[in-house]
């Protein structure tokens, strides 16, 4: 596998506190890897910066060999990087179909689905996410582990090389986490690399081979799930002592 992200000394500040303290990490080509840490950890302010939401006070981000430290998120897709959000986001009033399209029309999307059609491409990409069947309805009266398929849906109709999933199983009971781990599972053979979050590791213990542990902004564990998992100091800094995944 060659290296898709690669992240230098990223540090974002928000006045007196470090949100991001000094982060270093690699991911590449191909793989799924896990994030882990508690609400505060900085884990949604990295994809921040990752993704062009937020700009580092320090540091760099190189994806594809490309230094995409300061790009805007348009510019950020564009070169094939998308991400979901915690907070799902959608077009509320606009049926699937066009939350889909409008993604689409970004200058990747269309260069990737346009010899197809619009309509076509996004009718496939609903029917890859399991909501072809309701491609007609507005995301207003959607149950909650549907919106957050459409969120990953509407990334993948930029065409990506790289997903960023922000708590993609936040809210979700046990029968929709599952559709969203065959999912992500599904795009991984596909090719897709993928960097999920989660509140804890029990999520992610059969998604990933591999995770990173974050605790008030930086980087304390690296490795298999189970061995994170069970590292005296993630288990003291998020999980409470005593406690052991099996």
């Amino acid at each position: 596998m060659t290296l898709l992200l690669e992240v230098k000394n990223l540090t974002k500040k928000f006045g007196g506190l470090t949100a991001v303290n000094d982060v270093n990490f690699e991911i590449e080509r191909g793989e799924i890897l896990g994030l882990i840490g508690p609400n505060g950890a900085g884990k949604t302010t990295l994809f921040h910066l990752i993704s062009g939401f937020e700009k580092a006070n320090s540091g760099t981000v190189r994806f594809d060999g490309i230094d995409i430290t300061g790009l805007k998120p348009y510019q950020i897709v564009n070169l094939g990087m998308a991400r979901t959000f915690q907070l799902v986001r959608s077009f509320r009033f606009l049926n699937l179909l066009d939350n889909v399209a409008v993604a689409i029309l970004s200058a990747r999307g269309k260069a990737a689905f346009g010899e197809i059609g619009i309509d076509e491409a996004a009718s496939t990409i609903l029917s890859e996410v399991g909501l072809v069947d309701k491609a007609r309805v507005p995301p207003v009266i959607l149950p909650h582990g549907d919106l957050r398929r459409l969120e990953i849906g509407k990334a993948l109709g930029t065409n990506p090389e790289m997903l960023l999933l922000d708590e993609p199983f936040s809210g979700l009971v046990h029968e929709e986490k599952e559709k969203i781990t065959q999912l992500i599972n599904r795009l991984r053979t596909e090719g897709v690399t993928i960097f999920v979050t989660g509140h804890v590791l029990r999520e992610l213990m059969t998604l990933v081979p591999r995770v990173i542990a974050m605790h008030h902004g930086r980087l304390i564990a690296e490795g298999p799930p189970k061995e994170v998992a069970n590292n005296r100091i993630v288990l003291e800094a998020y999980l409470g002592r005593g406690e052991e995944f099996a």
